[in-house]
């Protein structure tokens, strides 16, 4: 038996909660762990207060928070999947001749974890350790598509979650919405200057064996960049990434 039976507890229930497809009940976790009700309840409360479980009070429903999601995609945030991604990267440079990154969810935001530089391009912003809105970034969007739609709205259930860098961009849920399943429909992620004015990027998620969106790899170019060439060099990539883990052979 564990000698710290509380630390068991929240990890059956962490684990339960990941398992599901949905949201579920508190009696139905409760069933699960084979825990008293109260001992559920305080629980889930507990892990809500650290951000790994949201409740969905209108459902009457518990699931996964955003910590949840950073501590099971720790994994590919760590050395592994930036060693794997930076050759690929630089290959995906020289065959565009534009800069390319590597991009993970944290939050609300994409972390930059590998940037290649295109020589004479213009300076981004996306340096390794940048964090931006995910909302904004082609990134960010592109991982955001993938994501239930319950951990998209715990991420951003409140006005002041839309950060505005340059007065464009999703201003709402129903708005970003529109935007992720555009995203969704077309197989990849776009933004126009809604980080710097003048460039454009156009991103693709990398997939783990669950089809999870891990991360995404992006293109910025500005009116010189063949939008169709990069869509496509940008997917084989993010494809050959997602290989690379145990994930899809082709695009989502």
């Amino acid at each position: 038996m564990s000698q710290v039976p509380a630390a068991t507890r929240t990890l059956r229930v962490l684990r339960f909660l990941a398992g599901q497809p949905d949201p579920v009940a508190l009696d139905r976790i409760m069933r699960a762990v084979e825990l008293p009700r109260s001992t559920t309840y305080h629980l889930l409360h507990a892990m809500i207060d650290e951000g790994f479980v949201v409740h969905l009070a209108d459902e009457h429903r518990f699931g996964l928070g955003p910590a949840a999601f950073e501590l099971g995609s720790g994994y590919a945030r760590q050395e592994p999947l930036q060693r794997i991604a930076r050759r690929p990267l630089a290959d995906l440079v020289d065959r565009v001749r534009q800069s390319a990154h590597l991009a993970i969810l944290h939050g609300r935001d994409v972390l930059y974890v590998v940037e290649e530089r295109a020589p004479g391009r213009a300076p981004l912003v996306t340096d390794v350790g940048v964090r931006l809105p995910a909302h904004l970034t082609a990134s960010g969007r592109a991982i955001l598509a993938l994501l239930p739609p319950a951990q998209v709205r715990a991420l951003y259930g409140r006005p002041e979650d839309f950060v505005d860098r340059h007065g464009s961009g999703p201003r709402t849920l129903s708005a970003l919405r529109r935007v992720l399943a555009d995203t969704r429909q077309r197989g990849y992620a776009v933004e126009d200057g809604e980080i710097t004015p003048g460039l454009a990027s156009v991103a693709v998620a990398v997939l783990d064996h669950n089809q999870h969106p891990v991360a995404a790899v992006a293109v910025t170019f500005a009116d010189d960049g063949d939008a169709a060439v990069l869509r496509s060099a940008v997917t084989a990539t993010a494809t050959q990434l997602s290989r690379r883990i145990g994930g899809p052979s082709s695009p989502a």
